[in-house]
């Protein structure tokens, strides 16, 4: 390992992650080594670390490098490996336009919910096809202390269970994952949201994200409750013929997120380079014991 790593740190809608550039994934990330990156105190702190892999690169996006040249290989905070982030493929977008590799326009990302198609508009918002949501049948329960709430299942290449509440403070500190049941439902573990709504397609949400606590957005977790709501409000645009678009204000900002007839959903929202530096090897060597 050289005696110096680069690394860049990026946020969408205050959803932070720090950037690994590593264009042929010759740096080993173990998942002690990203909790150590993440750590809020003794590292650089993130709610998960971006690393950029060219997909040719990579075991795991080799099959789709034709499609895309850039892997986002995603780690949640804790070290786990995820499917899918939707602020970390905004960021990750914004990074290879800092980095010179894209321009404004259209490009893909591969990422192991598959390949992702992305617009860097001019006016700086940027734009990801984020595929199609399933809905697996069977129902589910979030609970925080003594109050349960029946949720909808959805799954967005990664799952989440959707919860309306009246007050988003009855989320509680979402310090520890809420109990869902029944526990088969998510092998996996979960991303859990709590729903209020704010006005006409409009909603507020707040989010426990799977290996990284309560977060101030979630991508795909705004994905999902924009289709959960589309269902409770009796727009799903598969019926309707017409597509359904909801504002959704996370803790850090705000997201537009639009589902299509024909299922596809797309997202819409900010992406913002904060600083770039260099990881120092021996304290890195030194935070794995």
């Amino acid at each position: 390992m050289s005696t110096r790593i680069a690394f860049l740190k990026g946020h969408g809608t205050e959803n932070d992650f720090v950037i690994v550039p590593d264009p042929e994934n010759a740096i080993e990330l173990s998942p002690a080594a990203v909790a150590a990156l993440c750590d809020r105190r003794a590292g650089i702190g993130g709610d998960g670390v971006l690393h950029v892999v060219r997909s040719a690169a990579h075991p795991d996006a080799r099959e789709m490098a034709a499609e895309a040249e850039w892997f986002m290989d995603y780690r949640n905070g804790d070290g786990s490996v995820a499917e899918m982030c939707g602020n970390g493929v905004r960021v990750f977008a914004r990074y290879l336009q800092h980095a010179g590799h894209v321009a404004e326009g259209d490009l893909t990302i591969a990422t192991r919910a598959g390949v992702k198609t992305v617009h860097i508009a001019k006016d700086g918002d940027i734009t990801v096809g984020m595929g199609r949501a399933r809905l697996p049948v069977g129902d589910v329960t979030v609970t925080v202390g003594e109050r349960s709430w029946p949720a909808r299942n959805v799954n967005m290449g990664n799952p989440h269970a959707v919860a309306f509440v009246a007050d988003l403070a009855h989320a509680g500190t979402l310090y520890t994952a809420p109990p869902v049941s029944p526990a088969g439902a998510y092998p996996d573990g979960v991303n859990v949201e709590f729903v209020v709504d704010r006005g006409p397609r409009h909603v507020a949400m707040r989010v426990h994200e799977r290996g990284s606590g309560e977060t101030r957005s979630c991508g795909t977790g705004a994905c999902a409750v924009a289709v959960a709501t589309a269902r409770r409000d009796g727009t799903d645009p598969a019926v309707t013929g017409t597509p359904a678009t909801y504002t959704v204000d996370v803790p850090g900002g705000r997201l537009v997120i639009t589902e299509r007839p024909d299922g596809e959903i797309e997202m819409t929202g900010p992406a913002v380079i904060v600083a770039e530096g260099e990881i120092d090897a021996e304290w890195l060597a030194h935070a794995l014991g």
